[in-house]
């Protein structure tokens, strides 16, 4: 089964400084970072809050599932970061 994204939650981690949200395969999830600076490369006119981080990420979600689901073909790991190299 491929990697699915049933879950629509997603957090801001300010430690981490990015956007926090899960994608399943089968029964094992994983976690997926999208950093600040990925989520101002897709979405440049977004607020530097978490607000604004949270709103970038729903509003750009389908391109941020795929780029999850890309990086997690390339290699198994238990969580990914994924930056603005992975959204060119």
């Amino acid at each position: 089964m491929p990697l699915r994204f049933p879950n629509p939650s997603r957090s801001y981690d300010a430690t981490r400084r990015a956007v926090r949200f899960w994608g399943h395969d089968n029964a094992l999830e994983t976690s997926f970072f999208v950093c600040e600076d990925a989520l101002t490369g897709i979405q440049p006119h977004i607020r530097f809050d978490e607000a604004g981080l949270l709103t970038a990420f729903d509003l750009n979600r389908s391109l941020i599932h795929k780029a999850a689901i890309e990086a997690y073909q390339r290699e198994k790991k238990g969580s990914y970061e994924l930056t603005r190299a992975d959204f060119r």
